[in-house]
């Protein structure tokens, strides 16, 4: 599912300060609106004013998904609107689509940059003095060289009561209908004391809860020999820290030691994402997914018969190659019982 972020944190006390504007807007997930926001950090400190997209700008900057094949479409009525609003702004758009498609979203008129996965956190440099510029420029790495980790969190932009905080980028999960992988590269994790050395930082601006993000935040870790309750285990003796969310974990991962821990802690939230796809194991084979239907629904019980209220949602999705009706009734017949909290439903995304 795609989620549309705009960003505006302008304020008008400090107006006859600013010497620039930059309007922010984000397609796509958590991780993707925790990277907008460090991205809005950074302008912030170089003296810009945040803006709605609608609001006249210097500055214009999308940042895409890849989770559907709307992307494009969806990047050229941004780009138009922002641009009769501010018909001289510079325009830059990165994320998992500039990734994957970069001359596609570089035809888009009016665009000045196109970022990739490895570039986008270097986009004050490319804006310079935000002046527009005669070609797009394409600025885009094979994701084979994505190895790094750059941090976001949330602390200390906009009025949020909670901070993002990024540990982890990409997955080396091979679902056949996900282009994440292509657009992020391999799993890799931030170091447990750099995360906690964050999270001190966020509770000293005042932040009392903390949201953990990243593509497959439940492989946290594995590569290095640590784990996501390794980092739990530490992140809730952090002062002033009093709330731990995790905002999606595979169903694979939820291990009976993670879950107990998971249970016992106070600080973390008692809420589960847990991604599901599809309710046929038959289907959950076609997709490569790593776990069967048996397996998801013990995790799923497991969770309820210890936190009886606890908030459970899954992503679930419609129309995925070889679903006939009778697939298709199976999935449903198997939600219907499941007690689940809240469905985010899509439909199958075809691209190449």
């Amino acid at each position: 599912m795609v989620r549309a972020t705009p960003l505006c944190m302008w304020s008008r006390e400090k107006e006859h300060s600013i010497v620039k504007r930059v309007a922010l807007h984000t397609l796509g997930c958590k991780l993707n609106a925790a990277e907008t926001s460090t991205l809005g950090k950074q302008f912030v400190e170089q003296g810009y004013g945040v803006v709605e997209i609608d609001e006249p700008a210097d500055v214009v900057v999308i940042n895409t998904c890849s989770v559907t094949e709307r992307a494009d479409r969806e990047c050229r009525q941004l780009v138009r609107r922002a641009l009769r609003h501010s018909p001289n702004a510079f325009v830059a758009i990165v994320g998992c689509y500039a990734q994957l498609q970069p001359h596609e979203l570089a035809s888009i008129p009016g665009v000045d940059v196109v970022l990739g996965t490895q570039e986008k956190f270097n986009l004050l440099h490319h804006v310079g003095n935000a002046t527009k510029k005669e070609r797009t420029e394409v600025f885009v790495r094979p994701i084979q060289e994505a190895t790094s980790v750059s941090f976001a969190s949330t602390a200390g932009f906009g009025d949020r009561t909670r901070s993002f905080l990024k540990v982890q980028d990409g997955c080396d999960y091979g679902c056949t209908f996900c282009t994440i992988p292509l657009a992020r590269g391999e799993s890799r994790s931030i170091a447990i004391a750099d995360v906690v050395s964050e999270a001190r930082v966020i509770a000293e601006q005042g932040y009392q809860e903390v949201v953990l993000t990243g593509v497959n935040v439940g492989d946290y870790g594995k590569k290095t020999g640590s784990s996501l309750l390794a980092l739990l285990r530490q992140l809730v003796e952090v002062n002033g820290i009093e709330r731990i969310r995790i905002s999606s974990i595979e169903p694979n991962l939820l291990n009976d030691d993670l879950l107990e821990f998971w249970f016992s802690e106070r600080k973390i939230c008692k809420h589960w994402h847990i991604p599901l796809q599809g309710g046929s194991n038959e289907i959950l084979r076609s997709m490569r997914r790593r776990y069967t239907r048996s397996w998801y629904e013990d995790r799923v019980s497991k969770i309820k018969r210890a936190i009886p209220d606890a908030g459970i949602g899954a992503d679930v999705m419609t129309g995925f190659p070889g679903e006939d009706v009778a697939l298709f009734q199976e999935s449903y017949d198997f939600l219907l019982h499941l007690p689940l909290t809240y469905l985010h439903v899509f439909t199958f995304s075809e691209r190449p």
